[in-house]
């Protein structure tokens, strides 16, 4: 199965515990990071997406797996 590719602007969506959750990709993450204190194993072949929640405004971190493009 192809992987999901998405870039900075894209307009997405994802599976909360309150339903959909929508935001904006932000970048990219290919190294271990943290996003609001919690650690992302990111890695060159198991790639995350920092993105902005549309709704709180706060970043977080999705596997592309998890996440699918919405119209803008």
């Amino acid at each position: 199965m192809a992987e999901k590719e998405f870039h900075e602007g894209d307009h997405v969506s994802w599976a909360s515990h309150s339903g959909r959750a929508y935001g904006v990709v932000k970048e990219k993450l290919i190294d271990r990071t943290h996003v609001r204190g919690h650690a992302v194993n990111a890695s060159p072949e198991d790639p995350q997406y920092r993105i902005r929640n549309d709704h709180s405004g706060r970043d977080v971190a999705h596997r592309p797996q998890a996440l699918r493009h919405e119209p803008k």
